[in-house]
């Protein structure tokens, strides 16, 4: 099981790191019109980027997730992204 740490870095930008087997670190950005869209403001956005980071463990490794990326990116690689992500939270 991956331990996955997530804080606050810059108004819309997170610092995560991923320690599974060995240790990645990636800054992720997330928008507040984005984090309304999946979450409702229900949970908080630490919240949906750790979530976020286990749907992603679950289909590749964290040394194959991007260092720095926008959130709404992992649907494009993943279509299923914004329609699983809200049972996940």
């Amino acid at each position: 099981m991956a331990t996955i740490t997530v804080k606050k870095s810059a108004e819309q930008s997170y610092e995560v790191t991923v320690e599974a087997g060995s240790t990645t670190f990636h800054d992720v950005s997330l928008t507040d019109d984005y984090y309304q869209k999946l979450t409702g403001g229900r949970v908080t956005p630490e919240t949906l980027i750790e979530k976020s980071f286990q749907f992603l463990l679950a289909r590749e490794s964290n040394t194959m997730i991007l260092s720095r990326f926008d959130l709404p990116l992992i649907g494009r690689y993943f279509p299923e992204y914004e329609r699983t992500i809200g049972g996940m939270l």
